[in-house]
C-alpha cells in the first residue's frame, strides 16, 4: 500500500492539472465564440431597406434561406398561395429562419382582369393557406407583375393587407447576371424595397455582394411597414429620417417634363437652372412609386412619397421612372428648388 499511495497521489495531481487546463480552454473557447458572434449585432444601421423575394416557396427555398442566414439577412417572402399549399414545410422554414411571409396571390394571375369577387376569393384563399402553414396571417400583398388598380387595392385593404410594389427591380427574372443584380441593388436608398425572386441561382450568388454594398453604406435589411410600405427596423421601430432638409442657400428653378409614357409607368425629366449644386423636392402621388432614378442622389421621407433629389456632378438635368400602380393620371409635383 505504501508503494501505491505516492503513485495514486501523483495521478490525482496530474488529473487536477489536466482538468484545470481543460477548464481554461473551455473558458477561452467561450470568449472566442462570443467575439465571433458580435460583428453583425454591432453593425451601424443609418437606414433600412426591404429585400423581397417573390414566387416562393420553390424547390430552391432551402438554398435561398441558407444564403440569407449565412449573410445575416432577414427578408420578406411574397409567397404564391398554391406553392404554399403544395410545400407547407418550406413556408414554415421561411418563418423559422426569421423571414416575413406575405401574400403574392393564389397562382400569379393577372389580377386586374378579375372581378372584385374573384380578387377577394384569390387573396383570401392565399392568406388562409399561409396562415394555416405558418400560423401568421399576411399583412402585406404584392400584386403579380406589379399590376394593380383601385379595386384590387381596396380588396387587399379589406383583408388587412397593404399593397407593396418595389422601388428597384433587380431584373433577376429577366436573366440578369450576378454583377447586374448587384449593380441594380446598389441603387437602393433608405426606406426602399427591391424586387428579387426565389428559385434563381444568380440571385442567391449576388446576396453576399449586395450585403457588402449595403454594409458599406450603413444600410441594413429591415421589415416592410404595413402602415407606410417602406422599410423600417426589424423590430418595427421607425428608422432615422430618410429625407434631410434641403441645404441652406439661394433659390433655383426646376422644370419637370413627362418624356415617355407606357401602360404601367412613365419617365420624368427635371431641368434645374440658376445653380450648379441644388436640392429639388418632388412629391409623388400615392400609390405611385419611383422605381429608377438617374443623374442625381435621392432620399425619401417616411411616407415614401416626397423625394429630395440632390446634384451629384452629372449635370443639371435628372430623371426618374414612376410606376403608376393603378393611378395613371397623376404626375410628380415640384415643391422647391434650393441652391447651395
Amino acid at each position: 500500500m505504501s508503494r501505491l499511495f505516492p503513485r495514486t497521489a501523483l495521478w490525482s495531481r496530474r488529473l487536477r492539472a489536466a482538468l484545470a487546463v481543460l477548464a481554461t480552454a473551455v473558458a477561452m473557447c467561450g470568449v472566442v465564440l462570443a467575439a465571433t458572434s458580435t460583428p453583425s449585432s454591432a453593425a451601424t444601421c443609418n437606414g433600412y431597406v426591404g429585400l423581397t423575394f417573390d414566387d416562393g416557396p420553390t424547390g430552391s427555398t432551402s438554398a435561398l434561406l441558407n444564403v440569407l442566414r449565412t449573410n445575416g439577412v432577414r427578408a420578406t417572402m411574397f409567397n404564391v398561395g398554391q406553392n404554399v399549399q403544395n410545400n407547407r414545410s418550406a413556408a414554415q422554414a421561411q418563418v423559422a429562419a426569421g423571414m416575413w411571409v406575405a401574400n403574392h396571390s393564389w397562382n400569379h394571375s393577372h389580377m386586374t382582369s378579375m372581378s372584385q369577387a374573384q380578387m377577394q376569393s384569390d387573396l383570401s384563399q392565399t392568406s388562409s393557406a399561409i396562415q394555416s402553414a405558418t400560423g401568421s396571417r399576411p399583412v402585406l400583398f404584392r400584386p403579380p407583375y406589379g399590376e394593380t388598380n383601385s379595386t384590387l387595392q381596396s380588396v387587399a385593404s379589406s383583408l388587412g393587407m397593404r399593397q407593396v410594389i418595389w422601388d428597384v427591380d433587380s431584373q433577376d427574372w429577366n436573366g440578369a447576371s450576378v454583377s447586374q443584380i448587384v449593380a441594380n441593388a446598389s441603387r437602393l436608398q433608405a426606406g426602399q424595397v427591391i424586387l428579387m425572386h426565389d428559385g434563381i441561382q444568380n440571385t442567391r450568388d449576388a446576396i453576399p455582394q449586395i450585403m457588402a454594398n449595403l454594409t458599406s453604406r450603413n444600410l441594413c435589411p429591415g421589415m416592410i411597414s404595413p402602415s407606410t410600405g417602406r422599410a423600417i427596423a426589424p423590430d418595427g421601430t421607425t428608422p432615422p429620417p430618410t429625407t434631410t432638409p434641403p441645404p441652406a442657400g439661394g433659390t433655383c428653378t426646376a422644370t419637370a417634363t413627362t418624356t415617355n409614357v407606357w401602360g404601367d409607368r412613365y419617365n420624368t425629366s427635371v431641368t434645374v437652372s440658376g445653380a450648379s449644386t441644388w436640392a429639388v423636392v418632388v412629391a409623388i402621388t400615392s400609390p405611385q412609386r419611383v422605381s429608377t432614378i438617374w443623374n442625381g442622389t435621392a432620399t425619401w421621407d417616411s411616407s415614401g412619397t416626397v423625394m429630395t433629389m440632390r446634384s451629384n456632378g452629372s449635370g443639371n438635368t435628372f430623371g426618374f421612372t414612376t410606376m403608376t400602380n393603378g393611378n395613371s393620371s397623376a404626375r410628380p409635383q415640384i415643391r422647391s428648388c434650393t441652391s447651395g
